[in-house]
């Protein structure tokens, strides 16, 4: 995917969201945010959206020694739908007036203003998913847009350490851990390496043929279940390889 369709999809994906929670309880819990509501979780896209927003006006070079930003919040939890729909027509706007090529501090690999427009799709698309399931619903993730979210997610989490600390201790002596999808053509296979001094995602071609340990599922299960929305030991998955490498993974991967 281009920057051009990351904006479009996090226009989508915002109106999604929308769709979902403008007619629910608001106090619904999230059970794949622990101690959140929906209005929490509305309020945390909301919030992501204008930070990144103003992150983007502002064209930032170094990282910012604050976060600190004017969310303009409803002055009742009712009104939560309408402000995140004004924080998605403002970020469009910025998006628009944006060079999206230019050079910009970015926590991740790709240190251009287009990063954050790939990162706010995937916070709002998961956030969408999470209202689904917490509602009873299955989230749909369209195939393209999985595999661009599994590609940016393990692009990034190696940088991911100031937020997400328990990634400093994905180490091992050379051994790999695959994620291919099952569904679709083209694309779809991931091999990470963890060392001794790190992890890091293998070029593609350059990987082992067999991996040390191996998940094998959709786009769209595989793109939640990193994302710790889904169980990996449900029959959504086949896991073949090391367990313990697995368990390794995911129990220091949360993002």
């Amino acid at each position: 995917m281009n920057p051009a369709q990351h904006r479009a999809a996090v226009a989508a994906e915002t109106a999604g969201f929308l769709a979902v929670v403008t007619a629910a309880d608001l106090s619904t819990p999230v059970p794949t945010c622990p101690g959140w509501t929906l209005g929490d979780l509305t309020q945390h896209v909301g919030s992501v959206h204008r930070w990144f927003t103003e992150l983007l006006r502002r064209g930032i070079q170094q990282p910012p020694t604050s976060r600190e930003v004017d969310l303009r919040l409803p002055a009742h939890p009712d009104g939560l739908p309408d402000w995140l729909a004004a924080s998605a027509t403002e970020a469009a706007a910025v998006f628009a007036a944006t060079d999206l090529e230019a050079p910009m501090w970015a926590w991740g690999v790709d240190q251009h203003a287009r990063f954050w427009v790939r990162r706010m799709l995937f916070e709002t698309l998961v956030h969408r998913a999470d209202a689904q399931l917490a509602l009873g619903s299955t989230p749909h993730i369209d195939r393209v847009l999985a595999v661009d979210g599994i590609d940016e997610f393990l692009t990034n989490l190696p940088f991911a350490s100031s937020f997400a600390p328990l990634t400093a201790q994905l180490r091992a002596a050379d051994r790999t851990v695959r994620f291919s999808c099952t569904d679709g053509n083209g694309g779809g296979d991931w091999v990470v390496r963890l060392r001794p001094d790190g992890f890091g995602l293998v070029a593609d071609g350059a990987g082992p043929r067999v991996a040390d340990a191996t998940v094998r599922g959709t786009a769209a299960d595989l793109l939640l279940l990193l994302y710790g929305r889904l169980d990996r030991r449900s029959d959504a998955f086949d896991l073949l390889g090391d367990p313990d490498l697995l368990d390794h993974w995911f129990d220091h991967s949360a993002f």
